[in-house]
């Protein structure tokens, strides 16, 4: 009972000071996350017609996206492209953090920096300057080529294309990617190492038996933020489209069907269908990536 006599006050304060600093949050969360997404559900459930104007039409929307050919080649498009670019960034990425940490590179902060760096490049940017470097008649392949006498392949061809993304997507996330590494390896207690040392390992055995599994968070963050990112692919395909229009066409990744479908094609409903079920499915693969992640844990 509290001093006036009004049993359960001193509880009452804390719980209303946490109600006020949660509710700001709350309030932006709906505004900026959910609202937006409300929205795009309610834009899918109708359709224009010629005849009667925009009309209800439940999940007719989603029933054309599952069986729409194109929006089913991008997104097998852009999961080739998850599959094969994602290991071989988190890869280097690795290599780099774990490189970082040895403590046995000269300028560590240097190196650091200049593997940051085109993370800080806009995407626009750095799409328009790897075009041109891909360019076989205009660009510094072309040039290479003909001053070496030789016929490079040609980068922006179709063959050569979601390699030459998958190149420039790289590029630019390496370095954020190591970030987040080698802010997990910071974290490692140095009671750890010193144990190991006493032991005998050496720098691999140390690495394999202390670093590695005390990076098995941050790589699985790592990982789900790269997934997103995949099936979120746009800015790179859509600069290079004006340097290779027919390879890579308005439904070369989801992104941009769903963007070209809205904007260029003035098909509202059916492009926030599209982009529904493009977020179920990225929901999805991260999801299974994360369980099997922590069943393979329990395992170990």
């Amino acid at each position: 009972m509290s001093a006036h006599g009004v049993p359960g006050r001193p509880y009452l304060r804390p719980r209303v000071a946490g109600y006020a600093f949660f509710l700001p949050f709350f309030a932006v969360f709906l505004v900026t996350v959910v609202a937006p997404l409300a929205y795009a559900v309610y834009l899918s459930l109708f359709q224009d017609r010629l005849i009667g104007g925009t009309v209800f039409s439940g999940l007719a929307n989603y029933t054309r996206a599952l069986s729409d050919a194109l929006f089913g080649a991008g997104l097998l498009r852009v999961a080739l492209f998850l599959v094969v670019q994602v290991p071989v960034m988190l890869l280097i990425s690795l290599l780099c953090a774990l490189a970082i940490d040895s403590g046995r590179l000269r300028w560590p902060s240097l190196f650091r920096v200049t593997i940051f760096m085109p993370y800080a490049v806009p995407a626009v940017v750095a799409a328009l300057m790897w075009g041109y470097m891909y360019g076989d008649r205009f660009g510094l392949a072309g040039q290479i080529g003909r001053g070496l006498g030789v016929a490079l392949p040609d980068l922006l061809s179709r063959s050569w294309m979601l390699a030459s993304i998958g190149n420039m997507v790289t590029w630019e996330y390496v370095g954020y990617n190591m970030i987040i590494l080698y802010a997990a390896l910071r974290a490692v207690p140095e009671e750890l190492y010193e144990a190991a040392e006493m032991d005998g390992a050496g720098a691999i055995r140390t690495a394999w038996s202390i670093k590695l599994p005390a990076l098995r968070p941050a790589l699985l963050v790592a990982t789900i933020f790269s997934i997103i990112g995949s099936f979120q692919l746009f800015n790179e395909p859509n600069i290079l489209q004006t340097l290779a229009p027919a390879v890579i066409t308005t439904s070369y990744t989801p992104n941009m069907y769903a963007y070209n479908l809205a904007f260029n094609g003035q098909q509202f409903n059916y492009s926030a269908a599209v982009a529904v079920v493009l977020g179920l499915v990225t929901i999805v693969v991260a999801y299974a990536v994360q369980i099997f992640t922590a069943r393979r844990e329990k395992t170990l």
